[in-house]
């Protein structure tokens, strides 16, 4: 059961990058089932029409799904246009589309680091961009940006995604400061260790998963309802005076000095 009311999200049209899968699309299924409409938008469409249809039949909501490479400028302004188009309107924008690999520093070809760069923080910056306008009229306008806490460590074979999170923290940060005054509130969440991704299974395969967890001190991973619960808070009244925060939601793992977890119970 949701902690919110039901029609919290009453009202509101958003727009979210990376919604067919993964957290993103725990984002839309709790936006939809609090009363919000929905676009999804990924680079298959075949996926996106599975995952509307699912979100569909879990909500009873309002969704669509509109491919769109997020790199892809041209891609990027048809689907904020026909978001408007179908919807009249467009308050949220969640900003989830993201890649990543696991690469050692020196074995990452240029290609692959500007790849992650340009999904991530290129694409972030120019779906924000493109949904100014519309945020703008809005009158109280949106921007969440999913970031992650691999950029607050030294973390091995993660420099390009580390690098393009960074960039969004700071993206985040300076959105905050001009685009506030004008309306439109920018925040980004950095979720943690999530269980159930297809981050997890890339990043902690096998007997890592397992070892990873004595360095997280509720010792346990977090799950997509939890991420999504904190976007739907973020877009209620409630924290209408949150501007430029980056929300972390990782159980405390960001906190653990270093070498702590050797003397921290089981």
């Amino acid at each position: 059961m949701s902690v919110f009311q039901a029609d919290v999200l009453a009202g509101r049209v958003a727009l979210i990058t990376g919604g067919g899968s993964g957290i993103c699309k725990g984002i839309a299924e709790a936006y939809l089932a609090h009363g919000a409409k929905v676009c999804i938008c990924g680079r298959s469409q075949e996926r996106l029409d599975s995952a509307a249809a699912d979100l569909r039949e879990k909500t009873g909501g309002e969704v669509i799904g509109i491919s769109c490479d997020v790199r892809q400028l041209d891609q990027v302004d048809n689907l904020v246009a026909a978001t408007l188009k179908h919807f009249g309107k467009l308050d949220t924008l969640i900003n989830g589309a993201a890649g990543n690999f696991l690469a050692p520093a020196a074995a990452l070809r240029p290609k692959g680091f500007r790849t992650v760069i340009e999904i991530d923080l290129l694409g972030t910056f120019q779906v924000t961009r493109a949904c100014f306008d519309a945020l703008h009229q809005s009158g109280d306008g949106l921007v969440l940006n999913i970031s992650a806490t691999l950029q607050y460590h030294g973390t091995p074979m993660q420099i390009h995604a580390s690098a393009a999170k960074a960039g969004i923290d700071a993206l985040t940060r300076n959105l905050a400061v001009e685009w506030g005054p004008l309306g439109i509130r920018a925040n980004a969440i950095a979720p943690g260790a999530i269980d159930d991704t297809e981050g997890m299974r890339k990043l902690a395969p096998g007997g890592l998963k397992q070892k990873f967890l004595k360095h997280i001190p509720l010792r346990r991973y977090g799950n997509i309802q939890e991420i999504a619960d904190m976007a739907v808070f973020v877009r209620t009244s409630a924290a209408a005076y949150i501007n430029g925060t980056i929300l972390v939601v990782d159980g405390g793992h960001c906190v653990v000095a270093p070498g702590v977890s050797d003397f921290m119970p089981d």
